[in-house]
Formats: structure tokens, C-alpha cells, sequence
């Protein structure tokens, strides 16, 4: 694999050096694992197969979503989502993608490697892909009611919702009507605290029976194991939903704490309305300074794969992670 390409694959969260007892690179809930998920997975049975079809699962997340079940698409992770809806656009005659300015790297690649052209605008696009809020900013996506309204009438949009669930400030701007038309993808692990289990879904538009066809037939034989199973159940439990409606108080004060640490330390820090924000520290995050941090411990995400250089992104931890940046840096930018 050619340099460029690991840069493309470029990811927060453990490497080959392992974890670090303080990593800010990666965006799940710092609360978790979430009790009610974690027994579930603990009592999954890996001795048998799951149901090929997934009907009980589908059916709980359709009752969860309001929704009917044959729109729930499972699939194994966002990524393995990410690469099949671009493949299935693709067979379709598509060949034009939106990508946003600033946004998860498999979105583009997958684009790439299907020799998707950029869409100068939504309304030119065949594939057009949306995150809110986005990483790495943690912002809504910019005038997205009106993006959804302005679609070609054979567009795909997918919008990404994977931090939905942890968002602290305002709330999504689409109506029930809006979301209708596009694809929402949901990631439940990051909210749970269970990063390490791959489980996710799509619910499809309304009127989407092309597309979800092409889907199904490119889709892998049993994309979930036991495990994904029980993760996906658990999200739709009481109490899980309760957990997480708890732990998002918790986050808002660490965050609040995490902005006025990095302030402390003469960062220009950026908005957002997640559980992760973006921030330019008072001095350049070399790869020397990187190795100091590591070796006490603590991982930032830089964000120049996101195209933004000079910022780093970090994910919301408790205090005690807070005092070891902050003892970390100054230490490391001497």
C-alpha cells in the first residue's frame, strides 16, 4: 500500500502501538459502555448463526423508527454501507458524487475506487452525501433542508447520522416528510460506548425500490454476527435510551470543562454541537510533539486528512483525561 493510500485510511483510536490510556482521537461516549448494551453482548450466543434475513431485528428497528420494516437495511458497519450504496449507485448509471467539504474519508474513497466525477451542485449529482452533525467540525450540515429539497429527482442522498444520537446543542432540521427522501444511516455503537462492535443500518427512502434491491443483492450473507445483534437490540431498549439520555448532561459539563482546559492552554477553539470539537493549538502539532503526547499517554486526531490543516480534533473525555492533556502539552510544546 502506497503512502498516499495509508494517509487515506487514516483513523483516530488505537494503531499499531495500541491504545493510550487519554485518547481524544476518536468520537464515541466517554460515559460508556452502556450497562444495558455491554449484558447484552455478554449473553449473546456466538454458537449459531443469526437469522440471514434479520426479520425480528428489522422489525424492532422499524418499531423504533416509526418506520416499516422493509425499509431497514442492515448492514456491517457505516463503512461496509458506505462502499455498497456507492456500488449500487453506480450499477444504477450514476457517476457524479457531492461530497462535503470536510467529512469521513470513506466517502470519497469509496467515490474513487467506483470512478465516481465531483457534482459541481446537488442538483447535478447522482450520490450525494451528507453527515449531521459532521465530523470532524461537530457542526449541522450547512442549509440542509433546502439541499434535500433541491435533489435531482433520481439522486441518492444518504445522511449520515452517526452523531445524531450524541449531539449537545440543537437538533436535526429535517421533518418526517424531509427525511423521508433520503437514506438515513445510523451507527449506534459510537453512542454506546461499544466502538469495537461493528453493527449498523440504513433506513431507505420511501420510494427507494430500485436502489434497495441493487442493495440487497450486493449485500454479504449475514453482514451482522451475534454480537451486532445484540448491540442493534439493545439500542432500541428503554434502557439503553435512558442511559444515554443521562449521559448526555454528563457530556455537556465535560465538554464545557474539556473548551476551557484547551483555553488554558491558548487554543483558538472552534464551535460544534457534538461530543468532539476542533482546535488550533498554540503551537504546531509536529510529529515530534505527537510522540511526546503519546508517550504520556494521550492521542489527538489531527485533521489534515479532513482537509484542515493545523487544527486536531478532539473527543470528549472526563476531567481527569483533561489535566493529563493539559500537563501533556505544556510539557510537550517546550
Amino acid at each position: 500500500m502506497r503512502a498516499s493510500e495509508m494517509f487515506e485510511l487514516m483513523h483516530g483510536g488505537p494503531d499499531a502501538q495500541g491504545a493510550v490510556p487519554h485518547d481524544f482521537s476518536t468520537n464515541g461516549n466517554a460515559c460508556g459502555p452502556c450497562p444495558a448494551a455491554l449484558q447484552a453482548l455478554q449473553a449473546a450466543d456466538a454458537s449459531r448463526y443469526p437469522d440471514p434475513h434479520y426479520l425480528e431485528l428489522r422489525d424492532r428497528l422499524a418499531g423504533f423508527h416509526g418506520v416499516e420494516a422493509h425499509r431497514v437495511v442492515i448492514a456491517a458497519s457505516a463503512s461496509e454501507f458506505i462502499g455498497r450504496v456507492t456500488a449500487a449507485v453506480s450499477q444504477g448509471g450514476g457517476g457524479r458524487v457531492r461530497l462535503p467539504p470536510h467529512g469521513y474519508g470513506d466517502y470519497a474513497r469509496a467515490a474513487k475506487a467506483w470512478h465516481f466525477q465531483p457534482a459541481t451542485a446537488d442538483g447535478a449529482a447522482d450520490l450525494v452525501w451528507c453527515c449531521d452533525p459532521g465530523s470532524p467540525l461537530g457542526l449541522p450540515q450547512e442549509d440542509l433542508a433546502r439541499r434535500v429539497g433541491q435533489l435531482g429527482p433520481h439522486a441518492t442522498c444518504v445522511l449520515d447520522l452517526a452523531y445524531e444520537p450524541l449531539r449537545l446543542e440543537g437538533a436535526l432540521a429535517l421533518d418526517a416528510t424531509q427525511r423521508d427522501r433520503v437514506w438515513q444511516l445510523w451507527t449506534p455503537n459510537k453512542a454506546l460506548g461499544l466502538t469495537g462492535v461493528r453493527a449498523a443500518y440504513a433506513i431507505a427512502p420511501v420510494a427507494a425500490q430500485d436502489l434497495g434491491a441493487r442493495l440487497a443483492r450486493l449485500a454479504p450473507s449475514w453482514p451482522l454476527g451475534a454480537h451486532g445483534v445484540a448491540l442493534l437490540e439493545a439500542w432500541t431498549g428503554g434502557a439503553a435510551r435512558q442511559w444515554l439520555d443521562d449521559s448526555l448532561a454528563t457530556l455537556r459539563a465535560w465538554k464545557a470543562a474539556q473548551r476551557g482546559a484547551c483555553e488554558s492552554l491558548g487554543w483558538r477553539l472552534l464551535p460544534g454541537d457534538a461530543n468532539f470539537f476542533c482546535a488550533e493549538p498554540d503551537v504546531a502539532l509536529t510529529p515530534a510533539r505527537s510522540a511526546a503526547l503519546r508517550q504520556a499517554g494521550i492521542k489527538l486526531r489531527d485533521t489534515a486528512s479532513f482537509g484542515l490543516p493545523g487544527l486536531v480534533r478532539l473527543g470528549v473525555l472526563p476531567p481527569a483525561s483533561q489535566e493529563a492533556l493539559r500537563q501533556a502539552w505544556r510539557a510537550a510544546r517546550r
